[in-house]
């Protein structure tokens, strides 16, 4: 049965020693046209910076990172800006409209280059979030002028590295994200692109007039307006809290996560995915484990979906910007707990479904009218199945790719399990959760009451 996986891993360093070499800007290797790229009213609200980290075991044909993996990727990234070339380009507001905007004006990206004193296999468990790892992505540099995109490669003495990532999130969401690693892994091995970017973000536009034909109570308007701010904002559901939390990985094997399925196809739930019964399982602990819980009390639950498929007609999957939606299920505690999980599997994928592209657009359209973001009790973010970790490289496949995490207590992390992670395979996952310590208590106990009922 599921297991905590912070009960197995090593002790952590504290502090990784890195010592920065030096930092520089990479341009574009062929002239580009300055132009402003339209940003849609998903991107309008996801300025704010996302770090990826991608960890590497050594390799006999790269012993060096400094020498031959930074050179490497040095000229990649200025030859990728040809076809990416809104990268090179900075946040700005568009005077007439007030909305952000990006100014494609080829400033470049930026690039920093770092070493640790110690070998990979000292800095402890890649899968449990070392806040020391915050050493291994760029987030103090360029102050003045932010790039949209900084890169950090950070060696070890193995012959080991890093390569930590930080990127505004208006530039990508987490596939357009992955097919930019994509094709930056290809055109580092001096291939052509596996993905041609498609940069229209017109298709997304709002319409005109707006018009809203839902009511979205996955969304919660705002008072002031976003586009006069180039500040960072993210929305209050991503927001770190001053409580104290207490943080646990759970790792549901593939057996888990089959008997799960099972029981909610025993139930009734048609063809239940691995996603939707997990997310299911999730949201019952999480909204049973609330302090002072009423049983009339609603809990909503938030996760994104990916709407270039569900469009009329679809979107390119190849388009290169923020192409999510928010969903959400909502249920009484009352009806949390006395389940079935069937049904809870199908309020999951019931919300899904509703994302048609009516439904879509009349999202859009409402955040041209009252600018807002994503409002319910908590999210499930899933970085489970993005395939970052299956990513070729010519230095071979990133032995552990992982967002950095921070504890917060509205979202609950999916990650792929590091013995599966690269291989192929997405049977395991890790169920990654910060609460304070009696909801904690009150999770735990509930997620192996939950997950033994379906042995």
């Amino acid at each position: 049965m599921g297991t905590i996986y912070e009960e197995q891993q090593r002790p952590m360093i504290g502090d990784l020693k890195v010592t920065v070499h030096s930092t520089s800007t990479i341009v574009p290797a062929e002239p580009t046209p300055h132009r402003t790229m339209f940003l849609c009213n998903i991107d309008q609200v996801l300025n704010f910076y996302v770090q990826t980290i991608h960890f590497f075991g050594p390799h006999p044909d790269h012993p060096h990172p400094h020498e031959a993996v930074v050179g490497k990727l040095e000229a990649a990234l200025s030859s990728l800006l040809v076809h990416y070339d809104f990268l090179a380009g900075r946040v700005a507001v568009d005077p007439g409209s007030g909305r952000l905007v990006f100014d494609c004006n080829s400033k470049g990206i930026g690039l920093v280059v770092a070493a640790s004193e110690y070998g990979l296999d000292d800095v402890g468990d890649l899968v449990y979030p070392n806040p020391a790892f915050e050493q291994l992505v760029p987030k103090d540099f360029f102050p003045e002028d932010k790039p949209l995109i900084i890169f950090q490669v950070t060696s070890f003495k193995c012959g080991g590295f890093a390569i930590g990532v930080e990127c505004n999130h208006a530039a990508f969401d987490g596939l357009s994200f992955k097919m930019f690693l994509d094709n930056l892994g290809a055109v580092t091995a001096g291939k052509p692109l596996l993905h041609v970017p498609c940069h229209d973000r017109d298709l997304l536009a709002a319409r005109f007039p707006p018009k809203v034909t839902f009511p979205h109570h996955e969304l919660k308007a705002i008072d002031h307006i976003l586009g006069s701010q180039l500040e960072s904002i993210a929305p209050p559901v991503f927001e770190n809290t001053e409580e104290y939390l207490d943080f646990k990985i759970f790792r549901l094997t593939g057996d888990d996560i089959g008997r799960l399925k099972c029981r909610a196809e025993d139930g009734g739930a048609k063809r239940p995915s691995g996603f939707n019964t997990v997310t299911a399982h999730i949201w019952r602990c999480k909204a049973l484990s609330v302090a002072g819980e009423d049983e009339e009390r609603l809990s909503t639950l938030l996760f994104a979906v990916d709407i270039r498929p569900r469009l009329s007609p679809p979107l390119p999957r190849s388009y290169a910007g923020n192409a999510v939606l928010t969903a959400y299920a909502t249920a009484s505690c009352r009806d949390l707990r006395a389940g079935p999980l069937s049904r809870l599997v199908e309020m999951v994928k019931e919300g899904a479904a509703r994302m048609t592209d009516e439904y879509a657009r009349s999202a859009i359209d409402w955040g041209q009218l009252h600018r807002g973001f994503p409002h319910g009790e908590f999210m499930v973010s899933s970085w489970w199945r993005l395939g970052f970790a299956d990513v070729e490289y010519p230095w071979g496949q990133p032995r552990y790719s992982c967002p950095l995490v921070y504890h917060r207590k509205e979202v609950i992390l999916l990650f792929p399990d590091m013995d599966v992670a690269g291989a192929g395979k997405n049977d395991s996952v890790n169920v990654i959760v910060a609460l304070p310590a009696d909801e904690m208590a009150k999770f735990q106990t509930l997620f192996y009451e939950f997950l033994k009922e379906s042995e």
